[in-house]
């Protein structure tokens, strides 16, 4: 939730009277422009090659049957919508990422697959009430700033009865230590809630039990996420492909990027399970699957 500060209007020769000030509102459109650059910056199809194998898996557990009319938010560069398609399900992806889209539209048409694939804001979706069966959203929909409008959205667009699945980054995993890191560093618009809430039991349920019953969340661990290469490269290989660690590091002098660097290579080597050179990230998710009202 947002915590707008009430500020004093004494403009009138009245009693003052308390305005709220919202500082998300106030800069929404810098926020979402911004937003919108650093997924499109680097090389997130490259970066999101080594996640899909797990989010196949993942999908696998969702259990979408072919012929199932499903909308992936947050589709990136199609790591779990093209898959799907391929499983017979008819997929429209969206994605506030321009270049992710045309990558996916690209990646799409040299397998064949008819899958359609869009620009748009998980806050304001651009399709109509209860046009999808089910509604998938693979650490994707998580990073939008005004959670509430994408809890709407998500059930505005789904049929009564329909299924909602999402994979989100738990508060204490970590992606979630690694955004703590890089905000710490880069500090983010004021306003800007951290996306793991959405990976937060309690939290999670509030912004859903409106639209969405049979609420079911469980936390598991990533099934299969590794990098032929050490923690040390890792760094290097998220700051040349993943968009808000690429954008820290740019933003930073000499000495607050040899800062940076290091605090990411502790944090990525906490949570490597490998031991023998290379990388296996444990990474905690929040499993969430619901049934539109």
């Amino acid at each position: 939730m947002n915590n707008p500060m009430p500020t004093i209007n004494e403009s009138s020769s009245r009693s003052p009277r308390y305005v709220v000030r919202d500082p998300l509102a106030e800069n929404l459109d810098a926020i979402k422009t911004r937003m919108r650059a650093t997924w499109e910056d680097g090389d997130y199809a490259s970066f999101a090659s080594y996640m899909e194998p797990g989010a196949i898996d993942i999908l696998r557990g969702w259990r979408i049957e072919p012929g199932t009319r499903l909308l992936d938010v947050g589709c990136g560069s199609g790591q779990t919508a093209i898959p799907a398609a391929r499983a017979g399900a008819v997929v429209t992806g969206v994605d506030i990422a321009g270049n992710l889209v045309a990558f996916a539209r690209e990646r799409a048409a040299r397998e064949g697959l008819s899958v359609r694939f869009e620009q748009g804001d998980a806050e304001d979706l651009p399709y109509g009430d209860g046009e999808f069966d089910v509604v998938i959203s693979m650490i994707g929909a998580m990073f939008a700033p005004r959670p509430d409008r994408v809890a709407s959205e998500l059930a505005r667009v789904l049929k009564p009865g329909g299924l909602l699945y999402m994979a989100n980054w738990t508060p204490g995993g970590f992606a979630a230590s690694m955004f703590k890191c890089v905000g710490k560093h880069v500090p983010p618009p004021a306003g800007v809630v951290s996306p793991a809430l959405w990976g937060h039991e309690e939290t999670a349920t509030e912004r859903l039990s409106y639209g969405f019953t049979d609420l079911e969340l469980t936390r598991r661990y990533y099934p299969r996420w590794t990098y032929p290469f050490g923690t040390a490269e890792l760094v290097e290989y998220f700051r040349r492909h993943f968009g808000p660690v690429r954008r820290a590091f740019a933003a930073l002098n000499p000495e607050g990027r040899e800062s940076l660097r290091t605090d990411l290579e502790q944090i990525y080597a906490e949570h490597n399970m490998a031991t023998d050179g290379t990388t296996w990230i444990r990474g905690e998710f929040l499993n969430v699957s619901a049934t539109r009202r």
